[in-house]
């Protein structure tokens, strides 16, 4: 029985070989980047909380847009790890294409939204009240950083383009390569620019967010470069653009097929915004903790967040491949591995909590609230693990509208009217509610569940 259980969780040597080849680039990657990310926080909030929380509040919008970019290379991305499983190199770049196309329109469309809308949608946040904030100061900063970062749009496109073709085909280094160089120099320009060091203006929020723009232009830059360099080991890039021609069939399926993912994740982050705006209610100081704590989250969250790739890469691979049942064997050994993980992750994130708010240079309130929002973010890491890994799988399938179903819809109709009846019609402390909100998603991964064993995701889309 034992050897049973073993074989069907736990993966042979080359399992996890192949694996660490995948994931391990990307986990690398996104730690330096989060962890970046996490020192960038910490200096902006050196400078005050009215500072920090206006950075937090633009950022909750611009997740919009991030994740509009994410959807719609996603859609494109299932066929491209298909037709690269198949070996199918016209095919890749055909999607290659069509994420450049739908990625132009998605940047036209979010320029004009942020630059007419931005500070209106921004001030729904500073409804609630707060000892520690002024309202009118936190949305002033929040609009000079949305205005910088708007510059960012085009290399954000681009990046997601290149490094999102490269990681479908398994190649992961580059886009790591790329985003540690882009986060190294966002860090050094950040100290530059926020506190006017080394001979250069000190510009506060505006500088943050001139670093952050500039690291977006050489992680473009040097993506873009090595795809177009090495010809052999990225046959699809070659004359890439010499033709936006793309078969009428394959660009209808990925029509068909993306539209749910771009819906869904432009859905999910506007989601997510709308309950950090229903949480905002119970005050501004809200803002300033849940910017700590998702700050920090994200930190330890780069585990599961990096094996849903995984997931993407390796099961997409082998439905192009028509390999159905090395398919269900290895999303049971991956969603083990990350849930598993995730227990780790969240011991030591608890045990950690308290730690990493007192870094930063605002009220002991703050501090104390954003412990709390940690360690329930800690408490609920496995759920997140296997929600993560659940999306991915119904994903690389090519089932968008279950994805769509399971992800967005989820949110808009069970996590969204919660928080919004919990925040507005009950006297329950922000904590509690938070709980509650986050522990809610137990009935997501029971319906992951279900749909897993279910098969519903077993389809080779590049065949049909």
């Amino acid at each position: 029985m034992l050897t049973a259980i073993k074989n069907r969780y736990i993966g042979d040597k080359e399992f996890y070989r192949k694996l660490i080849v995948i994931v391990l680039p990307i986990i690398i990657q996104n730690t330096i980047t989060n962890f970046v990310n996490l020192l960038d926080n910490i200096m902006v909030g050196q400078v005050g909380t009215d500072q920090m929380s206006g950075v937090a509040i633009a950022n909750q919008i611009l997740m919009i847009f991030f994740l509009a970019i994410f959807g719609a290379m996603s859609g494109a991305g299932i066929f491209t790890a298909q037709f690269y499983g198949k070996g199918d190199y016209d095919g890749v770049r055909h999607t290659f294409m069509i994420k450049f196309l739908i990625g132009i329109v998605i940047l036209l469309i979010g320029a004009l939204v942020y630059g007419v809308w931005g500070k209106d949608l921004m001030s729904l946040y500073l409804t609630g009240e707060g000892d520690s904030a002024d309202p009118v100061a936190t949305l002033e900063y929040a609009d000079k950083y949305l205005k910088v970062i708007m510059i960012s749009f085009i290399p954000i496109v681009m990046t997601n383009v290149y490094t999102s073709t490269m990681r479908e085909s398994g190649e992961t280094v580059i886009p790591m390569a790329s985003g540690i160089v882009a986060v190294i120099i966002n860090l050094v320009f950040n100290y530059f620019l926020i506190f006017g060091r080394c001979g250069f203006p000190k510009l506060g929020v505006v500088g943050a967010a001139i670093a952050t723009t500039l690291s977006r232009y050489i992680e473009m830059s040097i993506a873009m470069f090595a795809g177009h360099l090495d010809k052999k080991k990225y046959p699809y890039f070659v004359h890439a653009y010499r033709s936006i021609k793309i078969p009428v069939n394959l660009l209808k399926n990925v029509i068909i097929k993306g539209t749910p993912l771009l819906v869904n994740e432009t859905l999910w982050s506007f989601g997510i915004a709308t309950l950090t705006q229903c949480y905002s209610v119970k005050g501004i100081n809200v803002i300033a903790s849940l910017n700590i704590s998702q700050t920090i989250s994200q930190l330890f969250n780069v585990v599961f967040m990096s094996m849903g790739n995984a997931v993407a890469i390796i099961i997409g691979q082998k439905l192009g491949a028509n390999k159905f049942d090395e398919a269900k064997k290895d999303v049971v050994k991956l969603m083990f591995a990350a849930v598993f993980s995730c227990f780790v992750m969240g011991a030591l994130l608890y045990v950690a909590a308290p730690v990493f708010p007192g870094i930063y240079n605002t009220s002991a309130d703050i501090k104390s609230l954003a412990t709390k929002f940690i360690r329930i973010c800690a408490f609920c890491m496995p759920l997140f693990a296997f929600m993560h890994c659940s999306y991915f799988t119904l994903r690389s399938g090519g089932k968008t509208i279950i994805t769509f179903l399971f992800d967005s819809c989820y949110v808009w109709v069970i996590s969204i009217p919660l928080a919004f009846v919990l925040t507005r019609f009950t006297g329950l402390p922000i904590v509690p509610i938070y709980f509650i909100c986050n522990f809610i998603d137990i009935m997501k991964c029971i319906l992951g569940y279900v749909l897993l064993k279910k098969g519903v995701w077993i389809n080779n889309v590049v065949n049909e």
